[in-house]
């Protein structure tokens, strides 16, 4: 799987989960507010850390284990200001050496009309959304809550679909919108592949034509590679298990499945995750502070960091099928920093000339069932032989159905 279609295949299904963070103010006083700098950080393996690298036996292991001890990095940089660009827009971040990258440009995107077409009327989506939740051999009365696909075409959303955002003074985002100029890293002209040895740890220093000079020294780094497993549990449910992470503050997991042709001809398609209540994608989704995870803690929507296995209910499997794609994130540290330093007990209208906040996380992708999905194969194609011919697949339709049935390897 190509890095683009693993974007596409977390990327889609996080649009559908509406993920928005509100950018709280600093500054009450009026006054500009200040540039802003976001580094998210984070480690994939399994499935997710197919694209970089190690052969085709690595990307078999990847898709049915966790991916044992490969891994790949991923770095998301922002840069928000409220100042114009002199001439042409210019960003570079320069690295530490550790981290393979040399200078990276932060690029200003091209500015498009935002908005998506209407799907017409032939082409709506037949199939349901089933909901479960919870880690439990069974899953609790009132599951699942069933969403018809048709309906969601049509913009009709139930208001609890997703989690809501935590709006956390942390939480900030950066983009062109709430932005007079902005870069990013990757980008339209560069899209250079973080080195899976890379390391973050040392001086950084971020230089533009919009906004002042940020310099910091980071002393955490990527975070470990989790290593997940699953296996059936008598009854039905599935076991999920994982290595516990030294700077995890909290865990989450989702899992998606493609089931039996339900009403009007449509496939339905199951959607699980650990929440102890009715939380899908949202904030989850992103890269999340501390105390935002100590939040969800709390709430029982993420699990804690001493907890290293969940069961799937049995329910899950029953509706959807043998075959889960499961998603595992574990949340880390953060780090924050400004220009000056925030003082202690920082009046409302303190507003420093930069602030900058560096994210971590490490997240896993694994398919349970996938029978015989090619330990064979894999060995032919390493050693230079071709595979047995297969029957050709239909093609994937788009949309949410489309991204589950090629998840479990009903269409391509």
């Amino acid at each position: 799987m190509s890095r683009s279609s693993r974007f596409l295949l977390a990327g889609s299904v996080a649009a559908l989960c509406g993920v928005a963070i509100a950018v709280p103010g600093l500054s009450q006083g009026g006054s500009r507010p200040p540039a802003r700098y976001s580094v998210d950080a984070g480690t994939m393996s399994g499935m997710g850390a197919m694209g970089s690298g190690g052969g085709i036996g690595a990307a078999m292991s990847a898709l049915t284990g966790g991916g044992g001890g490969q891994v790949a990095h991923e770095l998301h940089l922002k840069l928000g200001s409220s100042q114009a660009a002199t001439g042409d827009p210019r960003a570079d971040h320069f690295m530490p050496a550790g981290a393979g990258l040399g200078t990276v440009p932060l690029v200003t995107p091209r500015r498009t009309p935002t908005g998506t077409p209407e799907m017409p009327l032939g082409q709506m989506p037949k199939g349901r959304l089933l909901l479960f939740w919870g880690c439990g051999e069974r899953a609790p009365a009132g599951q699942p809550v069933v969403i018809d696909f048709s309906r969601l075409a049509r913009g009709e959303v139930p208001s609890n679909l997703y989690a809501q955002p935590l709006n956390l003074a942390e939480q900030w985002r950066i983009d062109w919108q709430n932005s007079t100029t902005y870069g990013e890293w990757p980008n339209e002209r560069t899209d250079r592949q973080v080195p899976a040895t890379a390391s973050l740890l040392g001086s950084h220093r971020i230089a533009s034509s919009y906004a002042p000079d940020i310099a910091f020294t980071l002393a955490d780094d990527f975070m470990p590679g989790l290593r997940a497993s699953s296996s059936d549990r008598p009854g039905g449910s599935v076991s999920l298990g994982w290595n516990a992470l030294p700077t995890a503050t909290g865990y989450y997991a989702w899992a998606m499945a493609t089931g039996t042709e339900g009403p009007g001809a449509g496939r339905d398609m199951v959607w699980w995750s650990s929440a102890a209540t009715q939380q899908f994608g949202g904030p989850m989704w992103d890269w999340l502070s501390p105390p935002a995870v100590r939040r969800l803690i709390e709430a029982r929507t993420v699990m804690p960091p001493s907890q290293t296995e969940c069961t799937i209910p049995a329910e899950v499997r029953e509706t959807g099928g043998p075959m889960l794609m499961t998603n595992l994130f574990a949340y880390g540290p953060q780090a924050d920093f400004s220009h000056p330093a925030r003082p202690a007990n920082a009046p409302r209208d303190w507003n420093p000339d930069w602030i900058a906040r560096v994210r971590f996380r490490s997240n896993t992708t694994l398919i349970h069932g996938m029978p015989g999905f090619g330990a064979m194969e894999a060995g032919e194609v390493e050693a230079g032989q071709t595979p047995s011919a297969r029957p050709a697949k239909p093609r994937c339709p788009r949309g949410l159905r489309g991204i589950a049935e090629r998840a479990a390897g009903l269409c391509e």
